[in-house]
């Protein structure tokens, strides 16, 4: 395909003119060669690992994001190619990275931010003694008010909005109602956006209230996981997920299912890991049937089915490589209409992780779906989402758009950012990128409070007073929660628009020729429209 963006600031992006405006490095045999269509693109080989293209040097411009995308082949077999941005300042940054193979083209999406000016070059880089063929670079600057627009106004200005057509008439007749006072009070959130729960909840009413004015989501952080419920074999022990549930069913908070197995060696039980294959097959059943019978049926909004197996593999090397996709199976077969997650880390946070990168999260989803059996499960995109200190927002989106061609909900669901000078900035800035990009369904943080200290960020104190990230969080619910609060008026055929965030709503009609006012509950979501979906309220 052509270059985005036309190629950006990449000059002769499609190498239409041979290899001018790049440099060829030492050690690199570079040519430019045609396809039997006529395409042109170059190709390049090292003496040596990695394989390393051309490179070109560009202007780069400070405090600016920019876009990075590209197509990949390699001369034989499969490597990992990885696209590399040397800074003014001298730092190698991975801009993203993919798996690349012989035969086919594949394109690689990322980006990175710049907060110096100078020259700077792009150039990629493969981890197998391949040749590597490029085509159709580009790398696009955007100010960072540019990147923000795009995202406030573009993106979630449209997928977390409608405007949709209220029609009021009256009861008796069906009359239009013209010149009616129509006002609209939010009841709950749409967007799901929510926080990690801990079993200290249960005997905390300062955090009961903190946690439940909040977040409309919860995930226990491990009360729910096998080694919680089951640490000695055949002894379960529910009583801590049963309370935290019923405690966040008192308070409308949803809850997701983590998790049904983890993929991790680790995290494994003394007893798990000596079970032989047939015997573990048999505890994994018995697992799997109690706990996805117990909250299932819409009890919990989802399930991390077989968490992190792409990082680790501990029911593969038991059981073989098809465990994961036949684990999904089987959940899928208790609990058909709960949304299966395949939950991983790494892939939307940096491109240096080869194991995680977004398209080999693309091909183990694929490897679930294709299993037999399993084309009617409803499968989810899991992306934990545990940033550095200075998290990279243009991979982040490029890594959103790539997956959402799974066509299947994105959720972020374990969202944290490491500590440092501006740690809440940068939570605000990811945050902000996840609503706003219009495929994502929910965003979950990792930030549970613990009497001993949290995970890695803390949104609070222990009397539960705001931190700068804590009053990052309440700032963006009050801002996703916003809508016009003046009173609109019907019109002469008892019809008025109303522009609301997506949720539940008290719709209160006012008139003369009414007794009292009338209340409607409302939702408004994607499908609402003022064209498609009018309201009708009779009073």
């Amino acid at each position: 395909m052509i270059p985005l963006y036309s190629g950006g600031v990449i000059k002769n992006s499609e190498f239409n003119v041979g290899l001018t405006d790049w440099t060829v490095p030492l050690g690199v045999q570079a040519t430019v060669n045609s396809s039997s269509s006529g395409n042109k693109f170059a190709e390049a080989r090292t003496d040596g690992q990695p394989s390393r293209t051309v490179y070109q040097t560009v202007q780069i411009q400070p405090n600016t994001h920019y876009s990075l995308s590209a197509w990949l082949q390699v001369s034989a077999g499969t490597a990992n190619v990885m696209a590399v941005v040397r800074t003014p300042d001298g730092q190698f940054v991975a801009a993203g990275a993919t798996v690349a193979k012989s035969g086919c083209w594949s394109m690689i999406k990322g980006g990175m931010t710049s907060y110096s000016s100078g020259q700077g070059q792009l150039y990629f880089e493969a981890d197998a003694a391949v040749a590597i063929w490029v085509d159709s670079v580009s790398l696009q600057p955007f100010t960072f008010d540019e990147w923000d627009a795009h995202r406030q106004q573009q993106s979630a200005g449209r997928a977390r909005r409608s405007t949709l057509g209220v029609v009021v008439a009256r009861g008796t007749d069906g009359a239009p109602v013209p010149n009616a006072t129509v006002t609209a009070e939010l009841l709950r959130p749409g967007f799901p956006f929510g926080n990690a729960m801990t079993r200290e909840i249960l005997d905390n009413p300062a955090y009961e209230q903190w946690f439940a004015s909040r977040f409309t989501v919860a995930t226990f952080e491990n009360e729910m996981k096998w080694y919680a419920t089951e640490g000695r074999q055949g002894h379960e022990d529910y009583r801590v997920p049963d309370a935290m549930l019923a405690l966040a069913e008192r308070h409308g908070v949803r809850v997701r299912g983590h998790n049904v197995f983890w993929d991790d060696q680790s995290t494994q039980m003394a007893w798990v890991r000596s079970l032989g294959p047939d015997e573990l097959r048999a505890a994994m059943d018995k697992r799997l049937r109690s706990v996805v019978s117990r909250y299932g049926g819409g009890r919990v909004i989802g399930w991390d089915v077989v968490n992190e197996n792409l990082h680790w593999s501990f029911y593969e090397r038991k059981l073989g490589p098809d465990a994961s996709p036949a684990i999904y199976h089987q959940v899928g077969k208790i609990d058909g209409e709960t949304p299966l997650f395949m939950n991983e880390f790494n892939t939307v946070e940096q491109p240096v992780d080869m194991a995680a990168m977004a398209s080999k999260y693309v091909a183990k989803m694929n490897q679930i779906r294709s299993f037999p059996g399993n084309g009617g499960l409803k499968l989810a995109v899991g992306l934990e989402s545990h940033f550095g200190a200075t998290p990279n927002i243009p991979f982040m989106r490029a890594t959103l758009d790539t997956l959402a061609q799974l066509k299947l909900p994105i959720w972020l669901t374990e969202i944290d950012v490491a500590n440092g000078t501006n740690q809440a900035q940068h939570l605000e800035e990811v945050l902000r990128e996840g609503y706003g990009h219009p495929n994502v369904d929910g965003m979950v943080m990792w930030a549970a409070w613990h009497a001993t200290g949290c995970y890695v960020m803390c949104l609070t104190d222990d009397e539960f007073r705001n931190l700068a990230v804590g009053d990052v969080v309440d700032k963006l619910i009050a801002e996703w929660r916003t809508h016009p609060v003046a009173a609109a008026t019907t019109d002469a055929d008892g019809v008025v628009e109303l522009d609301l965030a997506h949720g539940e709503y008290n719709v209160t009609v006012t008139h003369p020729s009414l007794v009292s006012s009338a209340v409607r509950t409302l939702t408004v979501d994607a499908s609402s429209s003022s064209s498609e979906n009018a309201i009708d309220i009779r009073v």
